[in-house]
This record gives C-alpha cells, structure tokens and sequence, in this order.
C-alpha cells in the first residue's frame, strides 16, 4: 500500500503546501535527505490556533495540532517529489512547544506528529526526536516542527 493510499484509508487529505512566512524555502534536498523548514498547523494560509499549550490550548489539541504541521510536512514533500513512496524513512523530528509556565508535556503534544508518520509510513516513521519547549513563537504558533527524511 502507498503512503497516499494509507492517507487516503484514514482520511487524510494533503492540502495545497503551506507557503514560506520569510525568506526561506520550505524544503532543501541534499544528497538522499530531505530537510524540511519549521512548519506551523497552518490551513489555507491560517494558524488553526494561537496560544500556549497549557494555557489557551490543553495537550490534546496540541497534538492535533502537532498532527496539522506533520501532514503539512507530506504536502510539501508530494510537492517536491511527485510522490510519498520516494520517502525512505522519517529520520528527524524537531518539536518546539510554546507551553504556558510549568507546562511539562512537551512529548505528549509532539506524539500527534509522531505517531501520524507511523500510520503513513510504518516502522520507516519511526525516528528519532527532540522536544523543546520555547517561551513563544512566530504568530503566537503553539507549536513548530522540523522535519528530516531519507529519500530513494
């Protein structure tokens, strides 16, 4: 089964890619990986939530929202190689969470990305990860994730 077919099996549907916030580009390949820039839970152009997690917005919906930037992240890697089955494996992911003071669930609300690669991609979803917790980010964003993937 193809990563869109798996999408397609839980109801996912990519959106159009998200556009660059700056001067930057939204993924960069070199050699066999994929980087991909920090990416908000933007649709259509808008920040599904502005917050901190732990205030504003409790950790489950933080991994909602976790789970908006990952298939954020599939829309612009379809963009770029035509298709998900070029995908080798998730190598990375780099969570930033704006949490209120004492929030400590950093982990949990990154799960929502996590663990929607592992729906789509199986074991090659799983990665290696860090959780950091910032005071704030761009746009009062709860959350902003980095991606690293292995491509054929």
């Amino acid at each position: 089964m193809t990563p869109e077919e798996k999408l397609s099996d839980i109801g996912v549907a990519l959106p159009e890619p998200p556009t660059p916030l700056g001067a930057y580009v939204p993924v960069l390949r070199s050699g066999n990986l994929l980087f991909l820039s920090g990416l908000l839970p933007v649709r259509e152009g808008r920040l599904v939530k502005a917050g901190k997690i732990g205030a504003e917005i409790d950790e489950k919906e933080g991994a909602e929202l976790a789970r908006v930037a990952a298939v954020n992240a599939l829309s612009i890697i379809k963009g770029h190689l035509g298709e998900l089955g070029k995908i080798k494996r998730c190598v990375k992911v780099t969570g930033y969470v704006a949490g209120a003071p004492g929030f400590t669930g950093h982990a949990a609300v990154l799960n929502g990305a996590s663990e929607f690669l592992v729906q789509v991609f199986g074991d090659s979803g799983r990665h290696v990860r860090a959780a950091v917790g910032v005071a704030s980010l761009p746009m009062d964003s709860p959350l902003e994730i980095e991606f690293l993937f292995e491509v054929f």
